[in-house]
């Protein structure tokens, strides 16, 4: 197709984008050519569209490449072309298959790695490119990443995932066998080529509309991935088939890792980065890779608090210069010290600081056992739960709830699939008599925690199958119950996410629970707190307790549940302790 050059000032030439999504056009402002609608062939024939910001004149150009479900629409993607081109780049950000101007069906994830080996190669050997080419950008803008990276096209310098999620069966859409119904909002977001209205709070209509397989109906849909998810609730091979992070191994890219303590899919980001770091197959590239942990939410580095949480003047710190002065070095060649910056930038929460580390989880850790104790009456925060080191006693008696399906322990969370949760206040969520909860004394003296969660749960079910839940929490002198982090496990998944296994009514099973992690100075009068449940409603769809299968069950079970903590049944939070350094 030829390109038609025309002469228009760059804000009209970008708002030109919604009436030009068939025709390929260039028009040059100033220094900046822009060209809309490039078509790039994939290997089966397939036209992606993408728009394409560069430095006018012949180049040769480094390139930063963003791959995209969700359309170059906006003044978004025009100020970062802007931005880029005015710094010596071109910026290429491509619709992903099946999405705004490009050809074929979307799928998620299926087609990411090889559209995006064949995307690099293109921009690689254009006559304006010299050779080199970065990925930007975040959520599944970062898996469109990590899903090349094994690859190592020759042309890919440099990589800048963000809060890139890990593999699909880890966290999104299920968490240890567990199903998070919020992505239906993100499905009928992305059903067709453009962006759908999704009417937030539907998922909460999933109690009265049961099965689950049927809930986009409520949205006048019928979305292909919502059915094929549900139709596979354990690690099979349509999950192996969809991941990466094995392949990520492979990797010899360097990478800047980034993400946020309240990011829901943190973990991708921190196992990625740990992986790489001792797991690489090329030790060049385990020396090659940088990780930045700040106080943000899924949308990071966009400012200084979280609901009602200030982190201070410090927790913005300008990502896109860090990214700027990152390609630099890898794509332009630049000698500005990139490659002998500490490994690890993390955010200490509570004494809000930055600080430095050479790995992640750090060396110096002690992981220190945090025992459950009560004398039976752990329910709610009124009760006689009790969080400490020191370790249980013989006749400890057990504590007791009744899990309730239809009536499900709430997750505190916006009513957008965009982000999941904050650092809440949950001591509304606390007075349910369907809540254990345990807590520490105040602490004397401040004390980092900074690593990952653990806990170890011996518990009991009346039911065939049920989930337990653990909730990590920071309780301020004034009462204020500001969650840290969470997790959750399904019983029939305490042995393997690829073979369940149903439980005997009333026999005790350990769990570990993964709560994934955080850091946090607490300060002097800060107590330590742990909530056990069994539901986190809509972060989780509750389990119906029947150990039937969950896309098309109907019929729910209530369950008494029980949890031990005496001397031959430790029940235990295992949290990271980070002296100072020496």
């Amino acid at each position: 197709m030829q390109l038609h050059r025309i002469e228009v000032p760059l804000a009209l030439a970008a708002s030109m984008l919604t009436t030009l999504l068939c025709t390929a056009v260039t028009a040059s402002a100033g220094s900046i050519t822009v060209e809309f609608n490039v078509r790039i062939p994939m290997r089966d024939g397939t036209a992606l569209s993408a728009n394409i910001y560069r430095p006018s004149g012949p180049g040769p150009f480094p390139a930063v490449l963003v791959r995209t479900p969700y359309l170059d629409l906006g003044t978004g993607s025009q100020e970062d072309g802007q931005f880029w081109a005015e710094h010596g780049y071109a910026y290429v950000v491509q619709d992903v298959r099946g999405r705004g101007s490009s050809d074929g069906s979307f799928y998620p994830l299926i087609h990411e790695a090889d559209d995006g080996y064949d995307t690099q190669t293109w921009v690689g050997t254009q006559p304006w490119s010299n050779g080199r080419v970065g990925t930007l950008g975040s959520s599944y803008l970062g898996w469109t990443q990590v899903y090349t990276a094994g690859l190592n096209n020759p042309h890919l310098a440099a990589m800048v995932p963000t809060v890139a999620p890990p593999d699909p069966f880890r966290n999104i859409p299920y968490q240890h066998g567990v199903f998070s119904p919020t992505l239906i909002e993100w499905l009928v977001l992305l059903d067709g080529h453009i962006l759908q209205k999704t009417p937030l709070g539907y998922v909460r209509k999933e109690l009265e509309s049961l099965p689950l397989a049927d809930m986009d109906r409520l949205y006048g849909r019928r979305l292909p991935a919502w059915h094929e998810w549900l139709a596979h609730p354990t690690l099979d091979d349509y999950w192996t088939g969809l991941s990466y992070q094995e392949n990520y191994l492979k990797s010899r890219v360097p990478g800047l890792h980034v993400s946020g303590w309240y990011d829901d899919v943190l973990i991708g980001t921190l196992e990625n980065y740990t992986n790489l770091t001792t797991r690489a197959l090329d030790p060049a590239a385990r020396q090659q890779q940088w990780l930045i942990i700040g106080p943000w939410p899924h949308g990071v580095d966009q400012g200084r608090t979280i609901g009602p949480i200030d982190f201070g003047p410090t927790a913005v710190i300008g990502l896109r210069e860090i990214e700027l002065r990152w390609f630099d070095h890898w794509l332009k060649g630049l000698d500005n010290g990139v490659e002998r910056d500490p490994r690890v930038r993390i955010f200490v929460m509570g004494a809000n600081e930055w600080r430095t580390e050479n790995e992640w989880p750090m060396a110096r850790t002690r992981y220190v056992k945090f025992f459950l104790h009560s004398a039976g009456k752990a329910n709610t925060l009124r009760g006689d739960g009790v969080l400490s080191p020191e370790e249980p006693l013989a006749g400890e008696p057990a504590d007791r709830f009744t899990y309730d399906p239809a009536d499900p322990v709430p997750f505190i969370t916006p009513p957008t699939f965009a982000q999941l949760g904050g650092p809440d206040d949950y001591r509304q969520v606390e007075h349910r008599q369907d809540v254990l909860v345990y807590t520490t004394a105040p602490f004397d003296v401040p004390t980092e925690m900074c690593g990952p969660l653990r806990v170890n749960l011996v518990a009991a079910s009346s039911a065939r199958d049920t989930d337990w839940t653990a909730k990590v929490v920071d309780v301020h002198p004034d009462g204020f119950a500001q969650r840290l982090n969470d997790g959750i496990v399904r019983a029939r998944f305490r042995h393997s996410d690829s073979q369940p296994e149903l439980l005997t009514p009333g026999k005790p099973e350990i769990y570990e629970i993964d709560a994934w992690a955080t850091c946090v100075q607490f300060q002097r009068g800060h107590r330590l707190r742990l909530e056990i449940s069994s539901s986190e409603y809509p972060k989780f769809s509750p389990n119906l307790n029947t150990g039937g299968d969950e896309g098309t069950g109907t019929q729910r079970v209530i369950a008494e549940q029980t949890v031990y903590h005496d001397k031959a049944r430790e029940s235990y939070l295992v949290v990271p302790i980070v002296p100072a350094k020496q």
